[in-house]
C-alpha cells in the first residue's frame, strides 16, 4: 500500500440501513429501525449509485436524534484548518483534499498507525477547531459540562491504493469533486503534490 483515500460523513450523512449499503453492522435506533436493517457491503465495494426509493431514504433521515448535518463554507474552512493541524503534527503527506457540505474526502499518504485511528485524528482536530471557532453546529444541543453531540458519522470508508495509478486517480476524484456538484474546485495549502517514490 502506497496511499490510501478515506471518506468520512457528517452526521446524517449516510444510514446504517441506507439502501444503498452501509459500513455497519446493526440499527441502534428503532425507529430507524423501521426503514430497514443495516446493509453492511464489503469494504470498498461502492453502491453508491445504486437506484434507490430517494423518499424513503429521506423519511428515515426524519428518526435522527439531531438534523442531518450540512456544513457552511466557515465550518469547512475550519475543518481544514483542523486538517492540517494534524497533518503537520503527524507528519503524514495529504495528497489530496476536498470539504463537502455533508463529508470529507482525503488521499493520504503512507501511514504507519491503524487508518480507522488516522481517520478518528482527523476528525477529532476538525471538531477541536469547530469548537475553538463557536462553530460546532451542534453547539445548540450541548449540555453545561459536557461535548456537543459528534457532528460526525460513527464510521468511515477507507480505500487502500497499491499502485501510482491508484493514488492518480483517487486525487483526480478528489479534486473534481465540489466541481461535480457545482462549486469551485478547492485549494487547501496543507496538500503536497504527490511525488512517486524514486522519483
Amino acid at each position: 500500500m502506497i496511499g490510501s483515500h478515506l471518506i468520512f460523513s457528517a452526521y446524517g450523512f449516510w444510514l446504517p440501513n441506507d439502501p444503498r449499503g452501509s459500513g455497519s453492522d446493526f440499527v441502534r435506533k428503532f425507529e430507524l429501525y423501521r426503514y430497514g436493517p443495516a446493509t453492511k457491503v464489503a469494504p470498498g465495494r461502492s453502491v453508491a449509485a445504486k437506484t434507490h426509493d430517494v423518499g424513503l431514504r429521506l423519511r428515515a433521515k426524519e428518526e435522527l436524534k439531531y438534523p442531518p448535518v450540512l456544513f457552511t463554507g466557515a465550518q469547512a474552512r475550519a475543518i481544514g484548518v483542523g486538517f492540517a493541524a494534524y497533518a503537520k503534527q503527524s507528519k503524514i503527506a495529504v495528497w489530496a483534499c476536498s470539504i463537502m457540505p455533508d463529508h470529507a474526502h482525503l488521499v493520504l499518504g503512507p501511514v504507519a498507525v491503524d487508518l480507522d485511528r488516522v481517520m478518528g485524528q482527523f476528525k477529532g482536530a476538525a471538531t477541536r477547531q469547530l469548537m475553538e471557532e463557536g462553530l460546532h453546529p451542534f453547539a445548540v444541543f450541548k449540555k453545561p459540562g459536557e461535548k456537543p453531540p459528534s457532528c460526525w458519522g460513527r464510521r468511515g470508508w477507507k480505500v487502500f491504493l497499491d499502485t501510482e495509478d491508484d493514488v492518480r486517480r483517487s486525487i483526480a476524484y478528489v479534486e473534481a469533486n465540489p466541481v461535480k456538484e457545482g462549486k469551485p474546485r478547492q485549494k487547501w495549502k496543507f496538500v503536497v503534490p504527490f511525488c512517486p517514490r524514486g522519483k
